[in-house]
């Protein structure tokens, strides 16, 4: 009995050691689960803080613009990605303020609208001779896509007879102008309008200086304050 009774002991003895054992390996068990899962929670914070970062921090491939005119909103959007200095210069330029109070000076009907020469500024009559002249005081490289055409709605920057002579000028077109496309020798497209066509319809509508094509006036409105650039905001 004696013997029976140290065996049956001993049996429980083993058991409680099996089971505070087993209680002290889940434990551990728990605990180490849950440091895996805290840090694998932290590794996902970082990985989305991290993707949020570059999201935020990258440069937008499209830039939006609103061209306010006193015949209404022109919207365009802006192919940073395709035309990066174009792009950069222009909106540059809208920041300063440097399109406010310019004037439509280019009416070429069935053609294109072109805007951007400092000396219209104000509609000064008095000045009409060198419209079309003036520009900002930094060039940019001609910067040519060829995804990118001058089509009826797509913004492109004027120049002279020097392909790296663009600075402020631009035009929009009014219709299809692939001729303006012409490999090296083309006209820059940077953008294109949104919404608006028809106020840009309603700018090429206004009646022109009735002159020979070799007039400085050629082209140009009779009534410049109805089709001026009040300002062009950045968004």
């Amino acid at each position: 009995m004696d013997n029976d009774r140290i065996i049956f002991q001993q049996a429980n003895e083993v058991r409680l050691l099996l089971l505070e054992n087993g209680i002290a390996y889940s434990e551990e068990g728990a605990a180490r689960r849950r440091m895996y899962l805290l840090a694998g929670f932290v590794l996902l914070i970082i990985v989305v803080g991290v993707g949020v970062y570059l999201y935020v921090s990258a440069p937008p491939n499209i830039v939006h613009a609103q061209i306010n005119t006193t015949k209404g909103i022109i919207q365009v959007e802006l192919y940073k990605s395709k035309a990066p200095q174009t792009v950069n210069n222009f909106v540059s330029l809208a920041n300063s303020h440097f399109y406010d109070n310019l004037v439509w000076h280019r009416i070429a009907k069935g053609f294109v609208i072109q805007t951007g020469d400092p000396n219209t500024k104000g509609a000064v009559n008095s000045t009409r001779n060198t419209w079309g002249q003036g520009g900002s005081p930094q060039t940019i490289p001609q910067e040519l896509d060829p995804s990118l055409h001058n089509d009826a709605g797509y913004l492109g920057m004027a120049r002279g007879g020097d392909v790296n002579s663009a600075s402020s000028q631009f035009y929009i077109n009014l219709v299809d102008n692939r001729s303006l496309d012409t490999a090296n020798r083309g006209y820059a497209v940077f953008g294109k309008v949104t919404s608006g066509m028809d106020v840009v319809n309603q700018i090429a509508s206004v009646p022109v200086e009735n002159v020979p094509q070799t007039s400085p006036l050629y082209n140009q409105p009779v009534d410049a304050t109805s089709v001026m650039v009040t300002s062009i905001t950045i968004s």
